[in-house]
């Protein structure tokens, strides 16, 4: 586990305290139940963003506190605990691609407005079922940008895209020629196809050739954060449940075997949470982050999807239930092991990085 500063550990209890009292997995399961496009309540993100969150990687000179991404993963994974919906990690990764890219005017433009909450932004990348960056047809000619986006993580509500194009990354706003198509995913949270047609767009021309890549790193980084804050509540949940559920004349938790089975998934999410802390530790430490990124998403996907998988299997059939909270954890995990690459996608691409 990484060593905290006094200020990080004060927002991480801050974070833990304000999701189990203010957005428990019920006010989820509202959200859910109304079915709105958006996939959360703004008035939650209003509060996020009282409470300084939704500028945590900004620089103070544009609204932030710039307080690096090890603070926000740790307000990441304490959301995800609850499962609390909000564009708060699409909107940081939009506003990294700004601050490592963008010009003064373009950060003087967009960055307050995206720390103070008033505006969402999103990183619009992919064009097919997969994750693949490889394969982007989106093209600008003459300042304007055309183009299908395929999943589009908070596409619903955003208004800033920032977009990959065969040359580079641009910044879109919603308006003429940007058109978004709600998808229903398992997670019920937004996923719009995002069409754009002649948008005006404009590039950004400092981060070089490896901007998206570094933009796609912090996602995949945030994503594998959210994923270590669900498979740490499923284990407590689990492990709760195993105390209290009787089989048999005797509580679940005496049977050997599954006491095996809860240490095994107890060191699983140790590895994971040390991969996830070192790969929001070497963005904070600067330089190539592309090995750090791959390896978080990796271990967050295969230890995610393990301990969604035993949530659901150790509950028995109340597990598969709507009526409880189980099934949330395991369709919210499942949409985020496919985002920014899978676990055999980080895997093959660590591997090339190193030479193999």
């Amino acid at each position: 586990m990484a060593v905290l500063s006094e200020e990080q550990t004060m927002l991480r209890d801050m974070a833990r305290e304000w999701t189990s009292n203010e957005s428990p997995v019920g006010a989820w399961r509202k959200v859910r139940d109304a079915d709105e496009a958006a996939g959360y309540d703004p008035s939650v993100y209003g509060e996020m963003a009282g409470m300084g969150w939704t500028g945590i990687i900004i620089p103070e000179a544009y609204g932030g506190s710039d307080f690096g991404w090890l603070s926000l993963g740790l307000v990441i994974e304490e959301t995800a605990k609850t499962l609390t919906a909000s564009p708060l990690a699409a909107s940081a990764v939009a506003a990294s691609a700004i601050i490592l890219g963008g010009s003064e005017a373009q950060k003087a433009r967009f960055l307050p407005r995206i720390a103070s909450g008033e505006l969402v932004a999103t990183l619009a990348v992919d064009e097919g079922p997969r994750h693949d960056p490889a394969a982007i047809a989106a093209r600008v000619e003459g300042g304007r940008l055309s183009g299908v986006k395929a999943f589009v993580a908070e596409g619903d509500t955003a208004g800033l895209f920032v977009v990959a194009a065969v040359d580079g990354l641009y910044l879109v706003e919603e308006g003429e020629g940007v058109a978004r198509s709600r998808r229903h995913l398992a997670d019920f949270r937004s996923h719009a196809e995002v069409r754009f047609t002649g948008a005006a767009a404009e590039k950004l021309t400092e981060g070089g050739d490896g901007l998206l890549d570094a933009a796609l790193d912090r996602a995949a980084i945030l994503a594998s954060a959210e994923m270590l804050g669900m498979a740490g509540q499923a284990f407590e949940t689990t492990l709760a449940y195993l105390k209290q559920r009787v089989q048999f004349g005797q509580v679940l938790a005496t049977f050997q075997a599954l006491q095996h089975r809860m240490a095994g998934l107890y060191g699983d999410i140790e590895v994971m949470r040390s991969a996830v802390e070192a790969g929001l530790q070497a963005l904070d430490g600067g330089g190539d982050t592309r090995q750090a990124a791959s390896l978080a998403k990796a271990k967050a996907n295969e230890v995610g999807n393990l301990m969604s998988r035993e949530l659901i299997q150790l509950h028995g059939g109340i597990g598969m239930t709507d009526e409880y909270d189980a099934g949330f954890y395991l369709k919210r995990m499942r949409v985020l092991e496919q985002m920014w690459g899978t676990a055999a996608w980080h895997r093959d691409r660590f591997a090339r990085l190193g030479g193999y």
